[in-house]
């Protein structure tokens, strides 16, 4: 993976389809991305989960073009796609089959049925302890076609049918989704949901030690396919470390509420203590398609699981600062306010969880570029978009709020504002700048202030923050000069 900053992208919402998202990232938005994180556009991409439940995982989107548009894109950058790995659509050829067949279909023991976990049923306190990033509980009671009723996990939503990965079906559904991806270009692979795959009686169901088996594995399949493989997972931080030291990358998840707490409560105190402990294999994240996830800077679910990055009344101070920054636009789109709810998530603009602070944003971006990993901005995030209302309304659904769909003039108008042309260019000094190849130093600062430094040979790259005083900047080699961003 090149170590340049990436774009996460729908093909629908910036540009409106695969050719003209190629267009845009060869043309206005030419040199500035070394991957791309191109969410689903699998068909169909405007289901129950905006493509995170696919009829056909192996299908494009006619709509959005053609494995031909994918191979094309991977030709120039490195190409990162989702293998939704926890379940499949209702609407799916497999799913019809089963509900047509029922047990005589050769699908049917492809679905996770309720008693596959719990032969012998389920006590309150098995129901009880599984972990749900939703409410309610993960079932839904479906009659077959042949007036056959069953019960099967639905994790996400009743449209989206969790897969048996541990039966050979599960298995040879999913490695069929590898193959397809490895021979159409992509290099890496995103295991969506993955921290949800395997299920076990009287247990949690997430991030098992059998999830951890299954991640292993799963992940040598992919690798001999030659591709790399990143880990989706929403959880505590210690978790996040764990993980880490499993697979080729991990996302930052925590990095999101810690700078944003920096920023809005001017102390620099948990994020400078995450800086010196988190792992370094990771793609570093302000937003992206999800919300700004709580959990992983907060304390375990597990009543032994120990205290969050942040403490909780910390969290609550920072919730209800990213709901005043918005104009209690955040709190609308949120909890039990939105459908399709995580109640681990605040559902914003990055820009709007920081009042719209053209300074504090481009703060956030330089941290984030900063840190060891490879940086991805979301696509909302790169035009420091702010929250669709509109859409929201429409859908209901409050993730909404931070998927707002470009057309090519809107993203053209975005471009000439100041601060996305400050962003841009805060990229290209990632992108480019050989210090950031060389070695990370968190230098030694105090609480409200922040003081990061990368150093090849002469070369070096030092960002310096204020956080009580609201002032920052970056300081870097230029040859034999030094240069200064922002310019005075």
């Amino acid at each position: 993976m090149k170590n340049q900053v990436q774009l996460i992208a729908y093909a629908d919402r910036l540009g409106g389809s695969l050719p003209l998202l190629h267009a845009l990232l060869r043309e206005s938005l030419a040199g500035l991305f070394g991957g791309l994180h191109l969410l689903p556009f699998f068909h169909r991409i405007d289901g129950a989960d905006a493509g995170f439940d696919p009829i056909d995982h192996t299908a494009v989107d006619a709509r959005l073009g053609s494995w031909e548009d994918i191979r094309t894109l991977a030709e120039d950058l490195d190409l990162l796609v989702d293998v939704i790995v926890n379940h499949i659509s209702t609407s799916s050829p497999q799913f019809q089959d089963y509900s047509h067949h029922g047990a005589s279909s050769q699908y049917s023991k492809l679905f996770l049925t309720f008693d596959a976990v719990f032969p012998h049923g389920a006590s309150e306190q098995d129901l009880l302890t599984i972990y749900r990033p939703r409410p309610g509980l993960p079932f839904t009671t479906v009659t077959l076609e042949s007036g056959t009723r069953r019960i099967l996990w639905t994790t996400f939503t009743p449209q989206q049918v969790d897969i048996d990965v541990t039966r050979t079906a599960g298995r040879e559904y999913l490695n069929g989704i590898l193959r397809t991806f490895a021979a159409n270009g992509v290099r890496i692979v995103r295991l969506d949901a993955i921290g949800y795959a395997v299920k076990k009686a009287g247990a949690d169901c997430f991030m098992m030690p059998e999830t951890f088996d299954f991640i292993a594995d799963f992940s040598e399949s992919a690798k001999r396919l030659g591709l790399q493989v990143l880990v989706e997972v929403h959880s505590h931080y210690r978790r996040q470390i764990e993980v880490a030291a499993h697979v080729d990358w991990v996302y930052d998840f925590a990095l999101p509420p810690l700078v944003l707490h920096a920023i809005c409560c001017r102390t620099s105190r948990y994020l400078q203590h995450w800086i010196s402990i988190r792992p370094t294999n990771c793609l570093t994240v302000l937003d992206t398609h999800d919300g700004i996830g709580m959990i992983d800077a907060g304390p375990s679910s597990d009543p032994h699981g120990g205290e969050g990055l942040l403490p909780q009344e910390e969290l609550r101070r920072l919730i209800e600062q990213i709901h005043a920054n918005s104009g209690g636009e955040s709190q609308r789109a949120s909890g039990a306010a939105a459908r399709n709810l995580d109640v681990y998530q605040i559902n914003c603009a990055f820009y709007d969880a920081l009042g719209r602070d053209d300074s504090m944003y481009l703060l956030a971006r330089a941290v984030q570029f900063f840190l060891p990993g490879i940086p991805q901005v979301y696509y909302v995030g790169l035009l420091a978009g702010s929250n669709d209302l509109a859409l929201l309304s429409r859908t209901g659904v409050g993730r909404d709020i931070n998927r707002h769909y470009y057309d090519r003039d809107e993203v053209e108008r975005n471009l000439r504002r100041p601060v996305v042309a400050a962003l841009l260019e805060l990229i290209r000094m990632r992108n480019t700048h050989p210090a950031f190849s060389g070695r990370f130093q968190l230098l030694q600062s105090a609480d409200t202030a922040l003081r990061l430094r990368w150093t090849q040979g002469s070369d070096f790259a030092e960002l310096s923050a204020d956080f009580h005083d609201r002032t920052w900047g970056v300081e870097y080699s230029r040859g034999a000069d030094r240069a200064k961003f922002p310019v005075d």
